[in-house]
């Protein structure tokens, strides 16, 4: 069986996606794309044959739902489904369910585009890429690495920032440019891992 594996998928398509409202810990579910690009997803991870041990996912629907249709299509829906906030998408406070052109009039271009893409700058009430980063990187050196480590294949489907920091870790990749790193939705990354933790390789499936 292959061992130390990790897949990370990005949910797909939600409603307010589609809308271009900025959705953070709000939760739309999946638009009829979303449903298909999980699917196609699923499909993707089938065929590298791995046997998953457990999946995480957020306290997020579209996340858990994305998840789910995964591992129906791989049957294997048997495994153990761990969910916490931890690995929820970027906290947009103020303007979670605002259309994004709507922000920018209000706010100005320029400001939105400094919350949106600064590392460390968050928008009002809500989380700058840091602050997700410094709850999404401890649960997963803590709870989800240990397992890696120890021999198990693990399946993450989360959200864009909560996967972009831990890319950050896991590629070496700086503040400056994780910002500009996108995320398709329904996009399967997979990385294989050495006894120590290391790197053997990496392999973004959908390209």
């Amino acid at each position: 069986m292959k061992k130390r594996n990790l897949i990370l998928v990005r949910h797909g398509q939600s409603e307010w996606n589609a809308k271009n409202l900025f959705t953070g810990w709000k939760d739309p579910d999946l638009t009829n794309l979303g449903l298909n690009e999980a699917s196609n997803a699923g499909a993707l991870i089938k065929e590298t044959q791995i046997e998953f041990d457990e999946m995480f996912t957020s306290n997020l629907g579209r996340a858990q739902r994305t998840g789910a249709i995964i591992l129906d299509l791989l049957a294997q829906t048997n495994i153990l489904i761990t969910k916490n906030e931890a690995l929820n998408e970027r906290n947009y406070g103020s303007l979670a369910g605002l259309n994004k052109d709507d922000a920018r009039k209000k706010w100005g271009e320029e400001q939105v585009h400094i919350w949106r893409r600064s590392f460390d700058i968050p928008p009002p009430d809500g989380e700058s890429l840091k602050n997700t980063a410094e709850r999404v990187l401890p649960y997963f050196n803590q709870q989800i690495m240990p397992k890696i480590i120890d021999g198990n294949n693990i399946l993450i489907a989360a959200h864009g920032n909560s996967l972009r920091a831990l890319i950050m870790q896991l590629d070496g990749i700086s503040q400056e440019d994780i910002v500009n790193l996108e995320i398709p939705t329904g996009a399967p990354i997979h990385y294989s891992f050495n006894n120590d933790g290391s790197i053997i390789k990496k392999d973004n499936l959908y390209e």
